[in-house]
Parts: structure tokens; C-alpha cells; sequence
């Protein structure tokens, strides 16, 4: 069993990621941007692929909902990556380090089967990861308990010695419930601060 661990989440933890990203590039109006986010291609749909559902399913029953912006829902699907411009500051530098000093890490992200396959192979800072979830391959989200139990078990952890990190107060709190020591996600900055404090990395 594995003593002590540091468990990431990926989206607004080590990877900045909204869906504006992306459309901001494609509708030059700000009006239309932000009622096509609200109405067409919402967070809330885009979480049906995060729990699982395949983008056969989600983008043509979508493109029949909304015909007149079938390119925009196209364009969803063909261009995930651009919806996640680039690392958080910080955020990175603080694997590197947690990894050279011997501090086994994992992930926890609620992030599409398919969109993590296109995602994954762009990024090596994931091959310091010893394993990762993803909720979209599990049929699996947080804050569901059974994701962290999932990850307690295939991990080989003792959660005693883990810390779980996350942007989202109901996935922190989804992980303490699970045993799970959690540290919610503001800045890298607070995050060192709080891995100096509890030992895995050196002050």
C-alpha cells in the first residue's frame, strides 16, 4: 500500500479550461457568445460527456435541437483542445517537484472518454502520473463516493497519507467523506504553501 500520495484534479487545478475559449474564437458578437453557452452548448451538456455519454449521441441530437448552429456543435466536438489554452501558472513546476522528490502521484478528473484521448497524448507532465481516473471512461463523476473509492483501491493507497486537490468545494468535500485529506484549489501559491505544511514538499 502506498503511505502518502498527492491526488490532482486536472481541470482549473493544473489545466485552465472553459468552453469560451473556444467559441469566443468562433461568434465575434459577446451577446450571442454568452447565449449560445446558455442555451446551446452549456457546461451542463457538455457534463453529459464527462459522465459517459458518447459524442454520437450528444452532437447530433443536439445539432436536431439547434439546426441553425450545427457547425458551432461541430466545431465542439472537432476542437476540444482549443477550450484548454494552456497550464495553470505554477501548477505544473509543483508536479515536477512533488515527482523529484519521490511523492507517487494520481488524478481524479471528471473529464470525457474521448476528449481525454485527444487531450492526454498533447500532455507529458501526465507520464510523472502513476494512475489516472477519468470519469467519462469509469461512468464515474465527482463528488460521487464510489470515484474516490475506485481510486483508493486501484491506486493502492492509504488515504490516511493522501491529499486530494480540487477546485470544486463538493469534490474536496466528496473526497474528505471518503477519508481523503483535501486542499481546495485557489492558486498555485496556496498549494505549495499547504504541501510545505504537510510535508511532501521541503519549505
Amino acid at each position: 500500500m502506498i503511505r502518502q500520495s498527492v491526488i490532482f484534479d486536472v481541470g482549473k487545478v493544473l489545466f485552465d479550461w472553459d468552453l469560451r475559449h473556444l467559441f469566443a474564437k468562433l461568434i465575434d458578437d459577446t451577446a450571442e457568445l454568452d447565449w449560445f453557452l446558455a442555451n446551446v452548448v452549456t457546461p451542463e451538456w457538455h457534463f453529459q460527456h464527462d459522465a459517459g455519454r458518447p459524442l454520437a449521441e450528444m452532437v447530433p441530437e443536439r445539432q436536431a435541437e439547434f439546426p441553425d448552429h450545427a457547425a458551432l456543435i461541430d466545431a465542439y466536438a472537432a476542437r476540444f483542445n482549443e477550450t484548454i489554452p494552456g497550464p495553470v501558472p505554477g501548477s505544473l513546476d509543483l508536479v515536477a517537484r512533488l515527482d523529484i522528490a519521490g511523492v507517487p502521484l494520481f488524478a481524479i478528473t471528471n473529464f470525457g472518454h474521448e476528449f481525454w484521448k485527444a487531450f492526454r497524448p498533447t500532455q507529458p507532465v501526465f507520464d510523472r502520473f502513476r494512475g489516472i481516473i477519468v470519469s467519462g471512461t469509469e461512468r464515474l463523476m465527482k463528488p460521487d463516493p464510489a470515484i474516490y473509492a475506485l481510486a483508493i483501491e486501484r491506486f493502492g493507497i492509504d488515504p490516511a497519507g493522501a491529499l486530494f486537490i480540487d477546485d470544486n468545494p463538493a469534490n474536496v468535500a466528496g473526497a474528505e467523506s471518503a477519508g481523503i485529506a483535501a486542499h481546495r484549489f485557489v492558486d498555485a501559491a496556496g498549494l505549495e504553501a499547504e504541501l510545505v505544511t504537510r510535508g511532501y514538499l521541503a519549505g
